[in-house]
């Protein structure tokens, strides 16, 4: 499918600087001691992920001496795979079609692909604002989650680059969440880095969250993404960084009227979601009756009764909507918009997580990554995720990023930004033209 995201890459330049990907090996990485035969059924929480693309993350670091980290990335591997076995297997169903993810000694576990791309230099990795040229970097393009059926649930291509080290991951979003993707990679850095074992283990039983057996009649859907970047508009992506101070002048103008009915100040993500949805919504140039939806992913860790565990693996978010008009948003104060984000979040209680969870499992809706909604913002990720502390010995990462997969016009992904504190770095996908006119909007990019 790798012809689909052309669209993407803008120019032809930026086809050749990704042909200087060259892959050398490809192995396959198991859990350390024999685990034997381990089934765990996938919950109301996973299955509407099945037709989502792999989940993509990219992190670059300055440093030498490849082979010899490879090597040392595959004995971590083998050690926090002991715990973190459901990564090492693949998606299976039981007699009754309920999805499940399996494990077993003789599967192939995780595979580990071996790359060089010497042309490539970590500094214009960091200046990189679009996707394109990390493309060849990160395993799956295009890849559906449910083609875990027969293939690795992780996919780690380690690419040895002019002045450094590329690590593209591909996690089966169907079997994990963002919370559960980085709870593992920090655990496999603190291995790499010395540590004899996993400070948190993972929550391996998802059906304590939720045990209704859902049974889908799913093979891999009709095509339903094939050539997609060439019917739609052409997207663009673009990183912006947003300073302690930008942040902070943000924050302050959201909060500046307090809400009329003196509920709780805005915190730092609805105020950024809020300029997000605000300022998007103006470069798309919207009439003032169009509608346009803000979606969140929310963790739902602790919003769940009985409560689940920081460190319960799997996927344990919902997506959650607001609605309003072009006009509204942008006639009316900050804080009614950020006022909206904050209500659809303060609602999705218990009790609306249960209604939900009813709801789908009468009528299962497995999601296409693009069905957020019309005239959409939609964040994913989180600034909570400690990204820049996935350390493997060798220092933090110079740059954690997203991959290609499950973009769309309007997704936001949210990263810790690079300065630390409270610095964010906000990655939006957006429709060419749209994007332009956010990218000269200086209310929006706050050049502080």
């Amino acid at each position: 499918m790798g012809h689909n995201c052309s669209a993407l890459t803008g120019d032809s330049g930026k086809k050749e600087e990704m042909s200087k990907v060259k892959i050398i090996s490809t192995s396959h990485v198991k859990p350390g001691k024999m685990i034997g035969r381990k089934e765990c059924q996938l919950v109301t929480f996973d299955l509407p992920y099945l037709a989502f693309h792999y989940n993509q993350k990219l992190l670059f670091y300055k440093c030498g001496e490849f082979e010899e980290k490879v090597e040392k990335l595959k004995d971590g591997l083998r050690v926090v795979l002991e715990e973190f076995y459901q990564l090492a297997g693949k998606l299976g169903k039981d007699e009754d079609g309920v999805f499940r993810v399996e494990y077993d000694d003789d599967m192939d576990g995780v595979e580990v692909v071996e790359a060089t791309a010497m042309e490539i230099g970590i500094e214009e990795l960091a200046a990189e604002d679009g996707t394109a040229s990390f493309k060849d970097l990160i395993p799956y393009n295009g890849v559906l989650n449910l083609e875990g059926l027969h293939r690795p649930l992780l996919s780690v291509q380690v690419t040895k680059l002019k002045d450094g080290v590329a690590m593209g991951c591909a996690f089966n979003h169907a079997i994990l969440d963002g919370t559960s993707t980085w709870h593992f990679m920090s655990s496999w850095a603190q291995i790499c880095s010395g540590s004899n074992s996993v400070s948190v283990s993972p929550f391996l039983e998802r059906t304590k969250v939720r045990n209704t057996r859902v049974k889908l009649d799913l093979s891999l859907p009709p095509n339903p993404v094939n050539g997609h970047a060439n019917q739609g508009p052409q997207l663009r992506e673009k990183l912006f960084r947003f300073s302690e101070a930008a942040i902070d002048k943000i924050k302050s103008k959201v909060n500046s009227t307090p809400p009329s009915d003196s509920s709780k100040p805005f915190s730092t993500f609805q105020s950024l979601a809020y300029h997000v949805w605000h300022h998007v919504t103006l470069a798309r140039e919207l009439k003032p009756q169009d509608y346009t939806v803000f979606t969140l992913f929310a963790d739902c860790r602790k919003r769940v009764d009985p409560p689940m565990p920081e460190s319960y693996f799997g996927n344990l978010i919902h997506a959650i909507f607001t609605v309003t008009a072009a006009g509204f948003l942008s006639a009316n104060p900050p804080q009614f918009g950020a006022s909206l984000v904050q209500k659809a979040i303060e609602a999705h209680n218990a009790k609306a997580i249960e209604e939900r969870n009813k709801e789908w499992e009468a009528a299962p809706k497995i999601f296409e990554y693009k069905d957020a909604g019309v005239n959409c913002v939609a964040v994913g990720s989180s600034p909570r995720f400690k990204v820049y502390d996935v350390d493997f010995g060798w220092g933090k990462p110079e740059g954690v990023r997203s991959g290609s997969n499950n973009r769309f016009d309007g997704m936001v992904y949210l990263y810790q930004g690079k300065s630390g504190g409270r610095s964010i770095d906000v990655e939006i996908a957006l429709e060419a033209g749209a994007l332009e006119q956010l990218e000269k909007d200086k209310e929006f990019v706050l050049e502080v």
